[in-house]
This record gives C-alpha cells, structure tokens and sequence, in this order.
C-alpha cells in the first residue's frame, strides 16, 4: 500500500491578516476581513467594499508588509499575487522545513499556484499608459508580471524548487485543482514534496465593473461587513477578496524520514465538469456531486463519515443554490447531520486564491475540533430549514473527515478531503 499524502507545511495570506494563526483566531472569533475599498477611488462604480488584506499601518499585527517579501527592485517585476504567494510559502516552508539544498531533493519538489485571473491590475494599468502615453512608456516587466503563473515562477526561482512548475488557471476552483495535481504528481513519482494552493489579486475598477455587470458582486456600502452572506435570504451577490493560501504536502513516509511533522491527511479529491453552462452549474448539482463523490471514493469513505463540510457558498442565490443541491444529491439523508460553514462570509471569495485559504481552514477544523462560523446567516432560505449550518459562532465538534469545495466558471468543480492525523 503506497503511504498516504500529509500536510507538513501551511502558509496564509487574507483579508484577516498575513499568517495562518492570525486569520484563523480571527474567523473563529467572528471578525470580518470585509471593509470599505480605499486602495482607490470607487468613484460611480456601485461596489464599494472587499476582502482586501490590511496593510501594516491598519493592522500592526497581522497586516501585509511587502518589503519583508522582497525589496524594491523585485516589487518591479512582480504583481500583488506573486508577493501575497511568495508570503504564504515561505511562511509554509518553514513549518515544513523544507528548503531543499541537493539538487536530487530541488529536483523532487514540485510548485503548483493556481490563479483565476493572474496580475489583472497590471493589465488594466498597462492599457491606461498605451492609451494616454503610448507604447514607449510601458514596462518591460508588464508581461511577466500579470502571467497567471508567474507566482508559482517566482516562488519556484527564490527557494530553487527546479521540480514540476504549474498553475491551473481554472477560476474559483482553482487553488483546490492546484492541490489535487500535486497530489498526482506525488502519486505518479514525477515528484516527493509539492508547493500548492492558488494566489490572487485582482480588486480593480475593471474587474469589479465587470463582475457588476454580470450581477454578482455584492452593492453593500453602509455595513461592509454584512456583505458576503452566503445561504441568507438577504443576499445579493459575492464581495471581491484578495491573498494566498498554499501547503507543503508529502506522503507520509518522505515526512517521517525527514522529521516532519504531520499535520493533516489528504485523503481524497475529485474533479469535474458540468458541461452545461459558462457560469451557472445545472440546478440538480450533478457535476459538483460527481466531484464529491470522486473525492469519497478516493478516501475509501462513505458520506456520513464527513464530519464537516467547508462550502464553496460565494453568496450569489444561483450559485448557493446549485451548492446545496450538488450536496444533497451526493450526501442524500446523510447531510442534514453534517455541520456546513461557509468561511466566505468572512473573507469575501478570493476566486483562484480561495481553495488554498479554504483548505487551511478545513484542516484547521479536522486538527483542532473547531468549526468556523458562518457570518451573517440570520436568515437561511426556506428550503434549508433542515440543514446544520454553523451561524454565529464557533462550534467546537470532532472532525475526522473535512470535506472543502471549490467551484468554477466554466463548469469546472473540485473537491479536497482533509483529515485528522
């Protein structure tokens, strides 16, 4: 039997500061990573909040200080994901202490960052310096900053990872593809230790006028923190959020030779498509279920052995709904026992980012026995009386098995298994 995959390594940036400890005392405490937008004019844009990540001078303790990433020359050459991803892995690498010196072991490291969107900002900025000051004036670093992939790059080229580089650029089901493909690469040998999870860090008037036109963002001004309401009647849209959250996995055997320690399993993960859609998965959930069940059988676990479910729920209605039904359609009877939280109540939706984040904080939920609460869930739909929500606090419950979703446009669905050691 080949030995199972671990978590050795955890590494987090979000709207509820820089630091895994620090974003998560802070969720299970209720606190929201939602405010007004003040990194530029909204102007007559309707969306004036985000999951933005507190800088030093609003958060002394937990804010996000670029030049503890790198200094001012590199700043030129990257976007905000690639420095929120190059804080997460340092901060992950050295829980693993994994900073490999061989060749043979840089070789067997793999980096796969997932992004839904990549240096966006970096775009919509070049387009503005074409537009009113002409070619000659744009930056020879505008390409290589906004490749999608150039936070696994340059991640990869400061810790000299020369393993399988990747990043699955598959919207918000991104971060969780991100986890699964290392989890191959491991199994299929091409490497023994792989960097994953997604970054992200598109909050742009452009990127949030075009969502807006799509109706799913969120037009709260008053209340900031009451905008991302997932499965509440009053919802009316996602909020925008920003940051990083990757892992160091291994199979346990390489953890143990080493002296690592163990902090999770990954016990399963499944992938699918809908095929229905560009960006509604169908109302029977059938393709995010196909997800889930591909990661049970993976696992070798029945549905009534999940003891937690960590939701996709972005707070848009059609996206909430076809959740539900993909979980009632692969859990049946079992789901109304299992408590859901949906961890974006708290963060906004980090898009390619939010698969990482949610993975920490579903092995969080398996390590420590405590579950997320669900902000801003007073009201739930109707149709979900029968479900066990995890609203307005925290709860502390055994968790063997988390289950965490993540969901995409395109029609593309993951699901990752965490489970406790």
């Amino acid at each position: 039997m080949s030995s199972p995959l671990v978590i050795t390594g955890m590494g987090m940036v979000s709207p509820l500061g820089c630091g895994v400890n620090a974003s998560w005392e802070r969720l299970l405490a209720g606190r929201s990573g939602v405010s007004s937008i003040t990194r530029f004019e909204t102007g007559e844009l309707p969306i004036k909040v985000a999951g933005t990540v507190p800088g030093r001078e609003s958060d002394p303790e937990a804010g996000f200080d670029p030049d503890r990433v790198a200094d001012a020359k590199e700043r030129r050459k990257m976007e905000l994901f690639s420095l929120y991803a190059m804080a997460a892995a340092e901060e992950a690498l050295t829980q693993a202490n994994w900073f490999p010196s061989s060749d043979e072991d840089r070789l067997a490291t793999a980096t796969i960052v997932g992004s839904g969107i990549g240096g966006f900002p970096t775009i919509t900025q070049a387009q503005n310096t074409l537009s009113t000051r002409g070619y000659r004036r744009l930056s020879p670093f505008t390409v290589p900053a906004f490749l999608a992939n150039l936070a696994a790059g340059n991640v990869s080229m400061r810790y000299g990872l020369r393993g399988p580089l990747g990043c699955p650029v598959t919207a918000c089901a991104a971060g969780v593809q991100a986890i699964g493909d290392g989890m191959r690469l491991i199994r299929s040998g091409e490497a023994e230790v792989a960097l994953v999870g997604g970054a992200e860090a598109c909050i742009d008037p452009l990127s949030l006028a075009s969502f807006h036109a799509m109706k799913a963002l969120s037009t709260e001004q008053a209340a900031p923190a009451k905008a991302s309401r997932p499965f509440d009647q009053a919802r009316n849209g996602f909020v925008m959020g920003e940051g990083a959250g990757l892992l160091v996995i291994e199979t346990l055997a390489h953890a143990e030779a080493r002296g690592a320690t163990p902090l999770a399993f990954l016990s399963g993960y499944g992938t699918s498509a809908d095929a229905h859609h560009i960006t509604a998965g169908p109302e029977d959930g059938a393709g995010a279920a196909a997800a889930i069940r591909a990661a049970l059988r993976m696992a070798g676990l029945a549905p009534e052995a999940i003891d937690h479910i960590n939701a996709h729920a972005t707070s848009t209605p059609v996206g909430d709904r076809a959740e539900i039904a993909a979980l009632r359609n692969a859990f049946g009877d079992a789901l109304p026992g299992i408590p859901i939280s949906a961890t974006k109540s708290a963060t906004g939706h980090l898009l390619g980012a939010a698969g990482g984040v949610e993975s920490i904080f579903s092995a969080l939920a398996a390590i420590q026995d405590r579950l997320p609460p669900t902000l801003n869930l007073e009201h739930a739909d109707a149709d979900l009386s029968d479900l066990n929500f995890v609203s307005g606090e925290a709860r502390e419950h055994r968790c063997r098995h988390v289950l965490c979703n993540g969901f995409g446009f395109g029609g593309v669905n993951a699901a990752l298994i965490v489970s406790k050691v």
